[in-house]
């Protein structure tokens, strides 16, 4: 198990066996580099953790147990955790400042803790069958037991083709799962029963109270000192960081942040396209100027993200439709040359309001308005009629969205604007078989199930918040940030959703967040002075690639291979004739089906690494 995973920690390894329990890490040293060994225990060796992640206040923690009588016989942030269970349970973990999974064996109780951060930046997956648990920063490791099952879940197969990821607690197999950010789970030894419960969510609540009693200036400053001092405690480090920097708002915020509590030794790293449509390396080099960080661009031609589709996508546990983890593996490649640490910027957008998907749902009421005749078929036929552009969301491509999205209910809307295939989509592209299962089963919804969550909050973008925050950002960003970093031994931070800077913007109006059609309006107010005014007005454009012009050209056989009808019929999943629709539409230039023909594809190239099987047949590969 540790064996495959050993590119997440290629520096250390540890393992211990005692009382019927096996625990083992790979390490990647960032703090006490010599001293930190896993699994590290406590004074008595009744406890022991092993660890991923960081406790960036663990100095602060460790002086709180010393002076309530525990011994450490380290300078490890990962021992704060061993002693603050002893003290205080599993309340720990509300005092810990972090990102985090970790697995804790108490062998006087007989107990197995794991537990995961608040918002799910590092990954915890688990098996549990038979009364025997087995759990893994990645799938991978517990596809080395030859006991579990490749089977396919199709329900996440479903939610798959909608949004473009699986999300918690689901996997795309069926006995493996994943610990939702923010939860635990108790495993007993006596009899092998397990209890998964939430420990933190994120409340917006507080936004929809009345406004703050101060003026835009002071609640911008207030941001501002909030975001610095959370980039301070994310620079905690024995080893050398940077930051990855794309000219975007959100990276800039946090470079700058860095420049102000360490100025003059920062170093920024970013990658730029040949494609323009696509590149930021201008805007990036600008910030940086501007920051006088010591920055390092790397400028890539099609063949070198080409060829390195399928080593990723080889990587990936699980199908992840999100094209942008190559040239975020490629960033991290590039930056771990220089550096073992970088902070990046993701986490915003969904705190601040900043996808213009959010734009579009406060025009949908106005657009919904218009007469019935105008909607539903003089505007979606001319729509449709509009010429296909390839550039990085095009207009076309967003107003075909938007048009097709409208009318919907407000989570439907929000995924049929952000996912790849509607339910409509869908039932026409899963085979009679797949969709008769589907319906006798009696599986949750996992979106449905998040959209009642946030049906107690009474602006409607506040809910579609809430989803991009337990959805898009815990189960497609932070997830390729993190396989595609960790791919490459580096460990990336996310500062922007350090719980400081989380509670303190959930607690925000949403006005301050999204003013008229502005996004971001507060956070581009709390930077005016740090960062120049042509950064803080540019349109949001995303870290993509051009995934519809590879369909028809570098990948055009590849896309061909995977989806070869054949294969289809034999695999029993999807419909020959409508996926053949969709790749005949888009290679003859007709239609633009960039993002259902690239999860499609990424599908079955997962499909193809893992051999998964369909209702009850498993290809006798497996994990512990």
């Amino acid at each position: 198990m540790c064996a495959s995973i050993r590119h997440r920690g290629p520096d250390d390894v540890g393992l211990l066996f005692r009382d019927g329990v096996g625990l083992g890490m790979t390490r990647l040293s960032i703090i006490d580099v010599q001293g930190g060994h896993q699994p590290i225990g406590n004074e008595d060796g009744s406890v022991w953790i092993v660890f991923n992640g960081e406790i960036y206040n663990h100095l602060e923690v460790r002086a709180d147990l010393i002076a309530l009588g525990h011994r450490f016989a380290t300078l490890a942030d990962t021992e704060a955790v061993v002693h603050a269970y002893e003290e205080w349970g599993d309340e720990c973990l509300s005092r810990l400042n972090g990102m985090f999974a970790f697995a804790l064996w108490d062998s006087r109780q007989r107990r197995l803790l794991l537990a995961r951060d608040r918002m799910g930046i590092k990954p915890l997956h688990y098996r549990l069958a038979g009364g025997r648990l087995s759990f893994a920063s990645e799938i991978k490791a517990l596809l080395q037991d030859p006991e579990t099952s490749r089977d396919l879940d199709l329900a996440a197969l479903d939610e798959y083709l909608a949004l473009e990821f699986v999300p918690a607690p689901r996997t795309i197999l069926r006995e493996v799962r994943k610990l939702p950010g923010g939860h635990l789970l108790s495993w007993r030894q006596s009899d092998g029963q397990a209890e998964v419960r939430r420990w933190w969510t994120p409340n917006l609540a507080p936004s929809e109270g009345a406004p703050p009693d101060a003026s835009p200036d002071e609640l911008g400053a207030a941001l501002h000192a909030v975001l610095r001092q959370a980039v301070r405690k994310e620079m905690i480090s024995d080893v050398p960081l940077g930051v990855f920097l794309s000219g975007g708002i959100d990276s800039s915020a946090v470079a700058a942040m860095m420049c102000e509590v360490s100025p003059g030794s920062v170093r920024s790293f970013s990658i730029g396209f040949a494609d323009p449509s696509f590149d930021e390396s201008r805007h990036a080099r600008r910030v940086a100027e501007h920051l006088d960080t010591d920055h390092s661009e790397l400028i890539l031609e099609p063949s070198m993200l080409v060829d390195l589709v399928p080593v990723v996508t080889a990587s990936l546990d699980e199908p992840l439709g999100d094209a942008s983890v190559v040239p975020t593996h490629l960033l991290s490649k590039f930056t771990r040359e220089s550096v073992k640490v970088a902070l990046g910027g993701d986490g915003g957008d969904e705190l601040f309001a900043g996808y213009p998907t959010m734009q579009a749902h406060r025009l949908a009421g106005y657009y919904e308005a218009l007469p019935a005749a105008l909607r539903r078929r003089l505007i979606p036929g001319l729509v449709d009629r509009l010429p296909v552009s390839l550039d990085n969301i095009s207009f076309d491509f967003k107003l075909r969205r938007f048009v097709h999205g409208a009318g919907r209910p407000l989570h439907e809307r929000h995924l049929a604007w952000t996912g790849s295939f509607t339910p409509e989509q869908r039932s026409q592209l899963l085979t009679t078989a797949v969709t008769r299962q589907l319906n006798e089963s009696d599986e949750p919804d996992t979106v449905a199930g998040l959209a009642r969550e946030a049906a107690g909050l009474a602006d409607p973008l506040n809910r579609v918040l809430y989803l991009d925050m337990k959805l898009y950002l815990e189960n497609d960003i932070l997830a390729k940030v993190d396989r595609a970093s960790m791919l490459a031994s580096l460990e990336a931070r996310v500062p922007l959703l350090n719980v400081d800077v989380v509670e303190h913007v959930t607690g925000l109006p949403l006005n301050l967040k999204l003013r008229r059609l502005t996004t971001k309006w507060l956070l581009k107010r709390a930077l005016r002075d740090a960062l120049p005014a042509e950064i803080l007005g540019r349109r949001k454009k995303g870290f993509g690639i051009p995934v519809a012009r590879w369909l028809q050209g570098p990948l055009r056989g590849e896309l061909l291979e995977a989806l070869d009808p054949t294969r289809l019929g034999a695999e029993g999943l999807f419909r020959p004739e409508a996926v053949g629709r969709l790749v005949e539409e888009h290679l003859g230039g007709s239609r633009d089906h960039r993002k259902q023909l690239w999860t499609l594809f990424m599908f079955q190239r997962w499909l193809e690494t893992y051999g998964a099987a369909q209702g009850g047949r498993t290809s006798g590969a497996a994990a512990v």
